[in-house]
């Protein structure tokens, strides 16, 4: 959601996340659910059902159902999970059940402290900014008291598994996976899409390993977050078995994870044009490519090479979703590991993300790691990118903000600056193919700088650059 801030709830671009029994509270939930609602009634009428969806973490169900009673207080009809569900899951249901949207309680990839909320309209993306700013506007005044719970009668149950599995079957060529006789290893890290991915993964005769498949709300003691760095154990079950692939999810099943047969951790920039050839080339499909401002160039290059149109929006997947909405998209995704393509739904969708590079392996029939090297081939690659993550103290953040966008540099490294965008925070476009982009987190107290060149010598330069004159303006402005 747009940023903004009442009696401590703090909205990030996509929804309001905080600390469960600190800020994150049953009273605060009531708040929120209150302007949603006050939102709800100038969009849809009231014949229409309110969907709730919640994770697998600490006190989500319990946080859920509070929501569904005070909707249900408001004169709403509402329809809550009957377990905890993948993100994509609820947004797909909300645009098929015709309902005034849905409530996801979800921190998504955050540490296990952490819970969110995030309300999902009836075309079945994230929510705009307009909408949430509405929202944002109505938590003025809402009140935060407790549920009467006397309007019991209007909440029920429902199972939103079936509905979406049909969907994606139909996004898939089932029989053609089937016949790659696949060795898979699934790592769902304790998330939501457990009984989802597996369940699609037999559907598709593969034969699957499973891994931390029950729900545990601190996550292993890990992150839920599909990176190399929490994906040891599915890269040793890989290469111990000599299985095709490794996949996982994050917390909410809107982010994805792939490990090649080889046990390489493949980044989500590779995966993203890993995809949008497998669209094109195996699979006929035409339509724009759409990225973010922090996501590789190379998709550029293919779009050029496959004569597609290639948009680049701000970082945040409601960008994309938005574009997706406008036109026809045949991939739309970011480096933090989310996309969705042509005929699903304008949200990132991990479960389908993991079964499409499966499907491209069954449509070549040659290793993922091989797949991988001809997609960056063919896209005039290799690029190498890195993202540094910077904490520092809010009046450092907008000092190094003020001071790249009132005098960006000339050079960085000694490698000369040919254009800056400020689309979201500050693009320097470099010699060479390379960039560099600075922008604060959304959604945690950090600064980033991501960065995208030609060889891992010049990563190192960059950001080693970068990192020294930051720290300089602190010394010189903070």
């Amino acid at each position: 959601m747009s940023l903004g801030s009442h009696s401590g709830i703090k909205f990030g671009t996509d929804g309001w996340r905080g600390i469960i029994a600190d800020d994150f509270t049953f009273s605060n939930v009531c708040k929120v659910t209150r302007a949603i609602a006050r939102y709800l009634e100038t969009a849809y009428s009231k014949d229409r059902p309110v969907l709730i969806g919640y994770d697998t973490r600490f006190l989500a169900d319990r946080f859920a159902h509070t929501a569904a009673a005070v909707l249900a207080d408001l004169g709403w009809r509402v329809q809550v999970v009957d377990r905890d569900c993948p993100t994509p899951v609820i947004a797909y249901n909300a645009r098929c059940l015709n309902s005034a949207g849905a409530l996801m309680f979800t921190a998504s990839h955050n540490p296990a402290p952490y819970c969110g909320i995030k309300y999902i309209p009836d075309y079945a993306g994230p929510a705009t900014t307009k909408i949430t700013d509405a929202i944002v506007a109505h938590l003025q005044g809402a009140s935060d008291a407790p549920p009467s719970g006397k309007r019991a009668d209007k909440i029920s149950l429902f199972d939103p598994k079936p509905a979406y599995l049909r969907f994606v079957y139909g996004l898939l060529d089932i029989d053609r996976i089937r016949n790659a006789k696949l060795k898979v290893k699934y790592d769902a890290l304790y998330s939501t899409s457990r009984g989802y991915l597996d369940t699609v993964l037999a559907h598709c005769g593969c034969e699957t390993e499973s891994f931390h498949t029950y729900r545990d709300v601190l996550f292993g003691g890990r992150m839920p977050e599909p990176k190399g760095e929490q994906l040891i154990g599915l890269v040793e079950a890989v290469k111990k078995d000599h299985a095709d692939i490794g996949l996982a999810t994050d917390g909410d099943s809107d982010r994805f994870g792939i490990v090649d047969e080889q046990g390489t951790f493949l980044t989500p920039n590779t995966v993203l044009l890993l995809l949008a050839r497998h669209l094109v080339k195996n699979k006929g499909k035409r339509g724009a490519i759409v990225r973010t401002v922090a996501t590789t160039h190379l998709l550029d290059n293919l779009a050029l090479k496959y004569g597609l149109d290639l948009y680049e929006t701000a970082v945040g997947f409601k960008y994309v979703g938005e574009k997706m909405r406008e036109t026809t998209v045949l991939i739309g995704g970011e480096e933090s590991g989310g996309l969705s393509i042509i005929g699903h739904i304008p949200e990132k969708d991990g479960v389908l993300a993991n079964m499409l590079v499966a499907e491209a392996i069954a449509y070549e029939g040659k290793p993922l790691s091989q797949l991988v090297a001809e997609a960056i081939a063919e896209a005039g690659g290799p690029l190498y990118s890195h993202r540094l993550d910077l904490h520092l103290t809010n009046p450092h953040k907008a000092a190094v903000l003020e001071s790249f966008a009132k005098n960006p540099p000339s050079s960085i490294a000694g490698i000369r600056v040919k254009e800056v965008g400020r689309k979201d925070g500050i693009k320097l476009y470099l010699e060479e193919g390379s960039w560099v982009l600075l922008r604060p987190s959304g959604t945690e107290p950090l600064i980033r700088a991501y960065l995208e060149t030609t060889s891992p010598a010049k990563v190192t330069q960059l950001s080693d650059y970068m990192e020294k004159v930051i720290h300089q303006i602190e010394a010189v402005n903070v």
